[in-house]
């Protein structure tokens, strides 16, 4: 099976935020990094060469594919920021409605600007999937 691309490096975060190129981006990156800090209780760690992790769990798929990924996080697309905060966990859904002006996928929500949505629903999804993920998976490794 191949192995994970995606894992935690060496790369400093604070040097790949400072490699953001828009300020207002740049600005949300650490507003973000100050938020899932705070919930998660985890440093930041960078995860391959563009997103920024909190926290390590292990998954194992009923595929049998398994590997390590942040319990959350977030990478400065060239569009939108890409946050990893969607588990698909009971009562997102009510969240995403309440939370402004977004995409979403699977796993990954996209916002252009923090300035588009409620903060205090941002942070309780990222809570939400915190506690989701860590019930499927376990605590952090």
């Amino acid at each position: 099976m191949a192995e994970n691309k995606t894992r935690p490096t060496g790369l400093g975060v604070d040097a790949f935020l400072a490699t953001v190129a828009d300020e207002a981006r740049r600005a949300d990156c650490v507003q973000l990094l100050g938020l899932m800090g705070r919930v998660t209780g985890e440093p930041a760690v960078m995860w391959g060469d563009s997103i920024v992790g909190f926290g390590s769990v292990h998954y194992r798929y009923d595929s049998g594919r398994e590997g390590d990924m942040p319990l959350v996080g977030f990478s400065p697309r060239k569009g939108d920021l890409s946050l990893y905060v969607l588990s698909g966990d009971e009562g997102e859904a009510a969240l995403l409605a309440r939370l402004g002006r977004h995409k979403a996928g699977k796993a990954c929500l996209n916002v252009r600007r923090l300035a588009d949505v409620d903060m205090a629903v941002l942070e309780e999804l990222v809570a939400e999937a915190v506690a989701a993920t860590r019930r499927r998976y376990g605590e952090t490794a």
